[in-house]
C-alpha cells in the first residue's frame, strides 16, 4: 500500500487554510521523482487578496508592539528552527537536492539570521541634529513601511526568505510571503517557526501557487508598500514594470560570476575555489562561479589540475553521505542546463562532462555530470547568459588588464573573485571590479549574516542592500521631527 501524501496549507490571518481555488500541486524530490513530499495549495487571486487584507489589518497592532516583544518572537522562532534543524534540513534536501549537511546548515543560518535581527533591531534608530535654536530639538525616527511582500527562490528556500522576513518583522512591518513553488516546504517551516513563537495573526501570511495567479495581487496592490524579491533578472524586470511608482523595490537577481586566476596564483587553491564555487551547489547559486578567466602563463597547468579534480567528483542523492553534487532542482532546470551545454558544444570545446546521467541511482533524478568548456570567448552565450547549473567556461586572458576587462564585460555584477599572491593585484581588483561582492582567494559563493549583500548592474535593481545591519533600512522610512522645547 502506498503512503498517503500529506497536504499542506496556506497560512492567512492566523489560520492554516486551503486555497479557494480547490486545487493543489505536488512537491517532487528531484533526486527521486517517485517521491512526493506533499501537496501544496495552488492559490488563486482571492487567496492573495485575503493575505494582503490580513496583513493590512494587522499592521497597526504590530507596529505598536514593543520592539523587545518583536525580538522575543524572533528568538523563539530561532529556538524552534534549531531544535528541528535535522528534520527540516532533511526535508530541504529532499525537495531541493543539496546535501543533507547543507540543508541542516541552511536552517541553522536562518535561525542565526532571526537572532541577529532580534538583537540589531533594538539599537536601530534615528539621530539628533545640531542646530542654532536653543528652543527647538530636531531628530529623526525610523518607522515601518506597512505591508511588504517577500518572494523567494528555490535554491536557498530557508536562508533567503529568512534574511528578508526577519528584518521586515523586526522593524514593525507585516508580511505576505510567497515561496517558490519548486521548494515550498522549507518556507512553510519558517512560517511554522514564527507561528509557534507567538506571532500575532495576520502579521505573516504564507501563500503558495503560481506567480501568474497570485503575483499581480501581491505586487501591484495599492496596499503593498514594498517588495523584496530574489529570482531571475527577467522576472525582476517584469515586477519593476508593473508596480506602482511609490512601491519600494529590493531585488537580487542574476549573476555570471568570474574567478580570475593570475600567473602567481596557488593553482591548487585556484582549482579548489573553482570547484567549490562552480559545483558545490550543483551550480545553482546566484553567486556561483561560472566564468574562469585564466592568464595564459598558467592556463594549461590550471586546466589540467581542474579536469583531474572534476573527474573525481562524486554525484548522487543529497541524502547519501560524501556526494559532491546532487541533482538539479527541477526538470525545467535540467532541460535549461542541457540546452546550454548543447549551445556550448557549438561555440567552444567541451573538455569533460555535460551528460545526462541515467540508470541506477540516477534513473529517477535530474542529474548532469559537471561540464568544463575551453576556448570560450566573452561574446559566446555560455559566457554571457546565466545557466544556473554545473557548467564552467574557461576564458583565456593575456595579463591582469585583459583579465579585468573580460571579467567586467558582463551585464551582471553580483560576485567576483581572484586567485593571486600579489597585493597590487588584490588592491586593483577590489577597486576596479564591477561587482557588489568581491572575494580575494575565496570562492564567489557565500556571505555573512552580519554583512551587506547585493549586486550592481543587472544583478540588482535596488540601492538597498540585503543582510547585515543595513538590511533593516529597506523596511523603514525616516521621519524628521522639529519639536519646540
Amino acid at each position: 500500500m502506498s503512503t498517503p501524501v500529506e497536504e499542506f496549507f496556506n497560512h492567512i490571518n492566523g489560520e492554516w487554510v486551503r486555497s479557494r481555488s480547490g486545487r493543489t500541486f505536488d512537491n517532487i524530490n528531484p533526486a527521486d521523482t517517485r517521491e512526493n513530499l506533499g501537496r501544496f495549495q495552488a492559490s488563486a487571486s482571492a487567496d492573495a487578496e485575503a493575505a494582503v487584507g490580513a496583513a493590512a489589518a494587522a499592521f497597526e497592532g504590530w507596529r505598536k508592539t514593543p520592539i523587545s516583544q518583536r525580538a522575543k518572537v524572533l528568538n523563539k522562532a530561532a529556538d524552534y528552527l534549531e531544535a528541528n534543524a535535522d528534520r527540516f534540513g532533511e526535508e530541504l534536501t529532499r525537495e531541493e537536492g543539496k546535501s543533507q549537511a547543507l540543508g541542516r546548515d541552511e536552517f541553522l543560518r536562518a535561525a542565526q539570521t532571526f537572532r541577529f535581527y532580534a538583537m540589531e533591531s533594538q539599537t536601530f534608530g534615528g539621530e539628533t541634529y545640531p542646530q542654532d535654536d536653543p528652543a527647538m530639538q530636531v531628530y529623526s525616527q525610523r518607522e515601518p513601511l506597512g505591508v511588504v511582500t517577500v518572494i523567494s527562490p528555490w535554491n536557498f528556500p530557508a536562508s533567503i526568505p529568512a534574511r528578508k522576513i526577519a528584518p521586515a518583522l523586526a522593524m514593525g512591518n507585516t508580511v505576505v510571503f510567497k515561496p517558490s513553488s519548486d521548494a515550498p516546504l522549507s518556507g512553510l517551516r519558517l512560517t511554522e517557526a514564527l507561528v509557534q513563537a507567538g506571532l500575532p495573526k495576520g502579521v505573516l501570511n504564507f501563500i503558495t501557487g503560481r506567480a501568474g495567479d497570485v503575483g499581480p495581487i501581491i505586487t501591484t496592490s495599492r496596499a503593498i508598500c514594498a517588495i523584496s524579491f530574489t529570482g531571475s533578472t527577467q522576472a525582476g524586470m517584469h515586477i519593476q514594470r508593473t508596480v506602482h511608482l511609490t512601491t519600494r523595490l529590493q531585488m537580487e537577481l542574476g549573476g555570471k560570476n568570474p574567478l580570475i586566476v593570475m600567473e602567481d596564483a596557488d593553482l591548487d587553491l585556484a582549482v579548489d575555489l573553482a570547484v567549490k564555487g562552480g559545483f558545490s551547489l550543483t551550480g545553482q547559486a546566484c553567486t556561483g562561479t561560472s566564468r574562469l578567466i585564466v592568464v595564459s602563463a598558467v592556463k594549461a597547468a590550471f586546466t589540467q589540475k581542474l579536469l583531474a579534480r572534476v573527474q573525481q567528483l562524486k554525484i548522487g542523492p543529497g541524502l547519501t553521505p560524501g556526494m559532491d553534487l546532487g541533482p538539479l532542482a527541477t526538470e525545467k532546470q535540467l532541460q535549461t542546463v542541457l540546452s546550454y551545454i548543447e549551445i556550448g558544444q557549438g561555440e567552444a570545446t567541451l573538455l569533460c562532462g555535460g551528460e545526462r546521467l541515467t540508470g541506477g541511482v540516477y534513473e529517477h533524478g535530474y542529474y548532469v555530470s559537471p561540464a568544463v568548456f575551453d576556448g570560450v570567448k566573452p561574446s559566446m552565450r555560455i559566457a554571457r547568459e546565466e545557466i544556473f547549473g554545473p557548467v564552467l567556461a574557461i576564458i583565456e586572458a593575456s595579463d591582469f588588464a585583459d583579465a579585468m576587462a573580460k571579467a567586467n564585460d558582463s551585464e551582471y555584477g553580483l560576485s567576483a573573485a581572484i586567485a593571486t599572491r600579489n597585493p597590487k593585484y588584490m588592491h586593483d581588483f577590489a577597486q576596479n571590479i564591477q561587482s557588489g561582492t568581491v572575494k580575494i582567494n575565496r570562492t564567489t559563493t557565500g556571505n555573512l549574516v552580519n554583512a551587506p549583500f547585493g549586486g550592481v548592474k543587472n544583478s540588482s535593481t535596488s540601492t538597498f542592500r540585503e543582510s547585515g545591519r543595513v538590511g533593516m533600512e529597506f523596511f523603514t522610512q525616516t521621519k524628521i521631527v522639529y519639536r519646540a522645547a
